[in-house]
């Protein structure tokens, strides 16, 4: 193989990998990242920190009491951890409602409206043995072999 085939191969593999949806999902994730984590810190550095600088009495500029100076021209910050603390505890927390939103969807639940206004979802049935899926009306589990007790059936469960 020559150097102008094996620099087609090269291109045509770059290709194929761009193009996956993987990496496009992977992309439009970190973009979104950035632009939460700026819209997260300016949130910290505009709204919490003054917040916490007026109960604490610092001066505006840094929070009185929790800058410790090493130097002239250095100190122990400990409002800027602090801020990097809450920073983290935003992103966590949004993170963990966005996961918990997409596990929601993911069971494939259905959601069903009572005439009283309560939400059920609709689960499939599950083996009360290995807690694995099972079709409606199986009376034996396809994973663990074990008979059930009754025939399979969908529960409605109250979100």
């Amino acid at each position: 193989m020559s150097g102008k085939d094996r620099g087609k191969g090269l291109i045509a593999e770059f290709k194929d990998f761009i193009n996956r949806g993987n990496v496009i999902d992977m992309a439009v994730g970190i973009i979104i990242g950035g632009a939460f984590t700026s819209i997260v810190a300016a949130l910290t550095n505009n709204i919490i920190n003054p917040f916490i600088t007026l109960i604490t009495g610092g001066n505006g500029t840094n929070i009185s009491g929790l800058a410790i100076p090493v130097t002239d021209t250095q100190s122990i910050d400990f409002g800027a951890f602090l801020s990097a603390i809450i920073n983290f505890l935003i992103i966590a927390l949004c993170v963990f409602f966005i996961v918990k939103a997409f596990n929601k969807m993911k069971d494939g639940g259905k959601l069903i409206r009572r005439s009283d206004g309560q939400e059920m979802v609709e689960e499939a049935p599950k083996c009360p043995y290995c807690l694995e899926e099972v079709n409606v009306g199986a009376t034996r589990c396809p994973h663990c072999a074990a008979e059930l007790p009754a025939p399979a059936e969908v529960t409605l469960e109250t979100v």
